[in-house]
């Protein structure tokens, strides 16, 4: 297995934490659902240091093929950091979760429209 880590510092770019989360909201997690051999991608926000990010873990090697970085183009530029490591073990823990998938802040929307969670074929409320 690997991980990849990708982040951008956001000072100086057109593009905000929130900005970045409405663009995840519009659609880009699902485009990443049906990659071959990612077991799990998670985006991730640090708004103390202005930062923006994700990591994936993959089955192996990443393809070659794979969606469009859109979040590079919002920004303006390549991560500032990217690092590519092999994963020495893995264990999942004790937990209450029947699913990774469609967890997070940008699937409780601030409208009152449902929001579609790649995966899930049950009805979405927002509370």
């Amino acid at each position: 297995m690997r991980v990849d880590i990708a982040w951008w510092d956001l000072d100086g770019t057109p593009q905000t934490i929130d900005s970045l989360r409405e663009h995840l909201r519009d659609g880009a997690v699902a485009a990443w659902s049906d990659v071959p051999g990612l077991r799990l991608k998670f985006w991730m926000a640090d708004r103390q240091r202005n930062r923006w990010g994700a990591v994936m873990l993959w089955e192996a090697d990443r393809p070659a093929d794979l969606p469009p970085n859109r979040a590079a183009q919002l920004i303006g530029r390549p991560p500032t950091h990217r690092t590519r490591f092999d994963v020495e073990a893995t264990v999942e823990g004790m937990h209450m979760l029947p699913q990774l998938g469609g967890l997070g802040p940008v699937f409780t929307a601030p409208t009152s429209a449902p929001v579609r969670i790649p995966g899930d074929i049950s009805p979405c409320t927002n509370t």
